[in-house]
Formats: structure tokens, sequence, C-alpha cells
């Protein structure tokens, strides 16, 4: 049984009042219609047909070669959409499954109960309801005392009487496809100049078909978004259910409506995320680290039992046992090996710190690559860029570097080397070698004795 999806995402979303097009605002650092493909690939295990109109080119960039795409040039319609697909699916597949890319809550099982549901009738429409007091502007389903679905009338052309009823229509649909490439040239066109997907439902009864309606339990997986209100509302619900896969699988969330984690961020057990923490995109997480508050970590690895107190990594790599922070940052290609200290209001830029490095507060590597256990005083700075160009610098193993220091790139500092307080260190400096000064210089040992 072949099912193919097609997701309805040509429209501009009026009501967002936005030059972007609706389906692309985000939830969770993805846009919305990549919720609805994803679903749709789930399902099938193939890629849903998405139907473009406005910012179709933008669309295609977003989603790339996860979806197939037809073009609504004429928004005309949900019907006049899937007429656009016709030519994609007609003959490819058994079954259709029409969603939007505005509902990015839809479930993958509640899809698949929709399809069991479908098989096991002889009609060729089967439509998720929903129940509940909040009507969303939906159309209400109207049903013969049999329980068949007679008709949708959309919530404007409803009658007071209609208008009570607590059944609606969300808009997805199971429907099979040898039917309705033939039902879809039939739909009337509206006063509007449109053609509504809805007037299926009418066009099987006219037939003597049977139209069977399918009650979604969970209301939220029908939210759809048409306002940057309901944006929040549906952002909401996908963070809670993220929050709460972690929770069970042994994350402790001590805040979780304050806990941001988007889709394809890994945790490990034990772990304590602390409120106001963002968690964006590849990111990993060991096990037993403590993250937070107040911190984001945006497309990093972090390792095991790490600490991180209010700071920022961008791409950064930490091993295990690193601790930084408060109001720390690090940048792409920062990379912290076992056991690294940073401390508050520093910063590292693609830049290496072996094992045991310990970096002191207001102080900036870039660019640069440490030895194991080297101390970086406070206040500490690499001068890696000279207006052109950007310029390593080599501090090796087991060198003290003392507060207040420049170190103007390129240039090497051998091991066990010293730099006192203040010092503007200009050339190399060789292994076991104390400098001091402006421009730094070997300290003479009476020097150092006195």
């Amino acid at each position: 049984m072949q099912i193919r999806n097609i997701i309805l995402a040509a429209g501009q979303g009026i009501r967002m009042h936005s030059s972007l097009p609706k389906v692309l605002h985000p939830i969770l650092g993805k846009p919305l219609v990549w919720y609805a493909v994803e679903t749709a690939r789930q399902v099938s295990g193939q890629n849903p047909v998405v139907v473009v109109g406005y910012g179709a080119e933008a669309l295609r960039q977003a989603l790339g070669d996860g979806a197939d795409y037809v073009v609504q040039d004429q928004q005309l319609g949900t019907g006049h959409a899937v007429m656009q697909a016709a030519s994609a699916l007609q003959g490819k597949t058994d079954l259709v499954l029409v969603t939007y890319g505005d509902m990015p809550l839809i479930r993958p099982q509640t899809l698949l109960e929709l399809v069991e549901t479908h098989l096991a009738h002889s009609g060729p429409v089967t439509l998720a309801t929903l129940a509940g007091e909040d009507a969303r502007g939906f159309g209400r389903i109207l049903r013969s005392p049999e329980g068949q679905v007679l008709a949708i009338v959309e919530e404007a052309q409803a009658t007071p009487e209609q208008l009570a009823i607590r059944e609606f229509n969300p808009g997805v649909y199971c429907i099979n496809a040898d039917w309705l490439w033939g039902a879809l040239p039939r739909i009337p066109i509206s006063p509007k100049g449109e053609y509504y997907l809805t007037d299926l439902v009418g066009i099987a009864v006219d037939d003597g078909k049977w139209v069977q309606g399918v009650l979604v339990k969970d209301a939220e997986e029908m939210i759809g978004v048409n306002t940057r209100v309901h944006l929040a509302e549906a952002g909401a619900v996908m963070r809670r259910r993220i929050n709460q896969v972690w929770m069970e699988a042994g994350v402790t969330l001590v805040d979780p409506s304050a806990t941001y984690i988007e889709p394809g961020v890994k945790i490990g057990q034990d772990t304590i995320i602390w409120p106001n923490t963002y968690l964006h995109g590849a990111t990993t997480i060991g096990e037993s680290c403590e993250i937070g508050p107040n911190t984001i970590v945006r497309q990093s690895q972090v390792g095991n039992r790490c600490t991180i107190l209010a700071s920022v990594l961008e791409e950064a790599l930490l091993e295990d046992e690193v601790d930084m922070g408060p109001f720390a940052r690090l940048r792409k290609g920062a990379h912290l090996a076992k056991g690294v200290h940073m401390g508050n209001f520093g910063e590292i830029k693609n830049s290496y710190l072996a094992p045991g490095v310990k970096m002191g507060h207001f102080s900036y590597l870039g660019d640069a690559t440490i030895g194991e256990n080297v101390n970086i005083g406070a206040g500490t700075i690499t001068c890696n860029y000279d207006g052109k160009t950007k310029h390593h610098t080599v501090i090796e193993k087991d060198v003290f570097i003392g507060s207040d220091t420049m170190i103007v790139a390129p240039l090497t500092i051998g091991e066990r080397a010293q730099t006192g307080a203040g010092a503007v260190v200009t050339h190399d400096v060789p292994a076991d070698t104390l400098v001091i000064g402006v421009p730094a210089r070997p300290m003479h040992k009476k020097e150092h004795a006195a």
C-alpha cells in the first residue's frame, strides 16, 4: 500500500504581518513546515509533495532534498492546491494524505490511525475531526444519524444552529488516490473564485460513498498557526513535548517552562539543566553535566561531567570535566580538552587548550594552541589580528603566563617559560625563560636574584 503526503504551504500568511512566508516562521529553531515534512516522512517513508507558492524559493532552500515540490502560482483555494500535485503523484500512490505546512504538532501516530481507519471502510475519504469549545475558525462537521460525515460547513457560511456544533474540521484528510484525481475537477468554484477541498465530502456523498470522520484525541495536535499568538502557543506545546522526552530519559530540568531544547539535541543521563538555558542545533551534552542557568549552547559538543555556568558556546568542543563561567564565551573552533578550567568573562576563538590548562578571568585567546598545564593569568590577550591577517600563537606545556600579558602573534612560547605581569611579548620565548617588560625581554639571573 503506497502512501504519499501532500503538504499545503503556498500561502503568505497575511495575519503574521511578515515578509517571511508563514510556514518558515520557526519553532525551536526549525520552520513550521519542517515539522510537517518530518512527520510525513515518518508515516510514508518517502518525501512529501509540498505545494509552494509565495516564497517558493525560500521554502526550497529551507527544506532542500527532504521534499518534492509543485508550484501553485495563483492561490485559488485548497482544492486548487491539491490539483497541482496530480502530475507528481497520479499513478504513483494508492492513498493521499493531505496536511498543512502551518500545523507542526500532528504526530505520526495520529496520521497512521487515520490511515488504518480509512482502510477499514469502503469510502474514498476519511478526515480527522476535532471536538472542543474553541472553534479556532474551523468549519463544522455535519453528520447523519448513522455517524457518516455528510458535509463540512465553513464558519463564515454556517447558520447559528450549525455554529453551535462542537465538532470541527482541521483539514487533515486520507483519500483514495484514484478517486481523488477524478473528483478534483468536479469541485465547484466558490463565490470567491476558489476551489475548496472540503467540497470533496459533498461529492463523495452525492456519489453514494461513505465519508468517515476520526476524532483526534489530543486537540493540541490540530493547532494551526495563523498569527504570532498561535506561533507562541504551538511553540510552548512543542517545547513541553521535547522536554518531557528528556526528563523521562533521565535528564533533570529544574524548570521545564524556562528550558529550550531544539530537535536534534542529545543529552546524557543525570545531566542537570538549569533555567533560561537554550540548547540549539546539533548540540550534544554528555552525562552528569550541569548546564546553566542563563546558558546558550549552539552547535557544540560537551563531554561528561562538565559544568557550564551562565555562558555562551558556539560551534565549540568540550572534552570531559571542563568547567567554565560565569559569563564566558566560546566561539567557533574553540576546543577545551579534559579538565580545562575557564574563568569568568573569558573568550576563546579557534583555539585548542590541552588537558589541565587554567585560564583566568578577563582573558582572550584567539587562533592559539595551548599546551598541557599552562596557566593563563587574568587579563591575558593574544593579539592575533594585525588588521589584515590572523596569526597563530603557540604556548607549549607548563608555561606560566602572568596577568595582563599581551601576546603579539605570530610567536611561540617554549616549555616552562614565564611572562611577568603586564609583559608585551612580541618575539618567540625560549623554554625555561622568564620575560618581562614592554616589549618583553629575558630577565637576567642577577635581576631575578635582586
